[in-house]
């Protein structure tokens, strides 16, 4: 069985002494909470994949932003993002933003979302102009498209740690998978999406 939900909330279910054999997180942050309760199995943390930060637009937009026009089309806003004061999407664009010299003037105009998919959500249905996602957010929809991308190294390094939990019900079985999915065949299919390689 699956269950997909935020990081945070994943986290803190884990943490409690909630059942599950593998956490995959959007963060190394929610993953250093578990490794710091103990509720990972030894050896058993590793990066499965790694993701881009864009700037999307509906798909009718014609706007293609640079590094240098990134900060002031988005300061006159309005532009969605996932929340930086809760979710890690929202801290890395917040982190970028801030690197751009951006986020003082932007940050007024930013209509917080629950989630990245939220943020998608707004600029699809046309509620805001602009929105900051992950790249593999942007390209599963055909109703946005990437407007622009944020440099590398204006935020930290986007990674999704996996690791076995400590308190799984069939450590076999999810070793095997966490193998296949750190493996080529799985890293395969994570690049299909758009995924890159940790």
């Amino acid at each position: 069985m699956l269950s997909f939900a935020a990081s945070s909330a994943l986290a803190r279910q884990a943490q409690a002494g909630g059942r599950a054999d593998l956490f995959v997180s959007a963060d190394e942050a929610w993953m250093d909470v578990l490794a710091r309760a103990g509720r990972l199995a030894p050896g058993t943390r590793a990066d499965l994949a790694g993701n881009r930060l864009v700037v999307i637009a509906p798909a009718g937009s014609t706007v293609r932003l640079t590094v240098r026009s990134l900060a002031p089309t988005l300061a006159a806003g309005p532009v969605t993002m996932a929340d930086p004061a809760a979710v890690p999407a929202g801290r890395y664009g917040q982190a970028a933003l801030r690197a751009l010299g951006a986020w003082p003037a932007v940050a007024p105009h930013v209509v917080r979302a629950d989630n990245v998919r939220a943020a998608l959500a707004l600029v699809e249905r046309g509620a805001a102009p602009f929105g900051i996602v992950y790249l593999t957010d942007a390209r599963a929809s055909r109703r946005v498209r990437i407007a622009g991308l944020f440099p590398d190294a204006s935020h930290p390094p986007i990674r999704y740690p996996l690791a076995r939990l400590a308190n799984g019900a069939a450590p076999a079985e999810a070793e095997a998978f966490r193998r296949f999915l750190l493996g080529r065949q799985g890293q395969a299919i994570l690049a299909r999406y758009g995924f890159a390689r940790p």
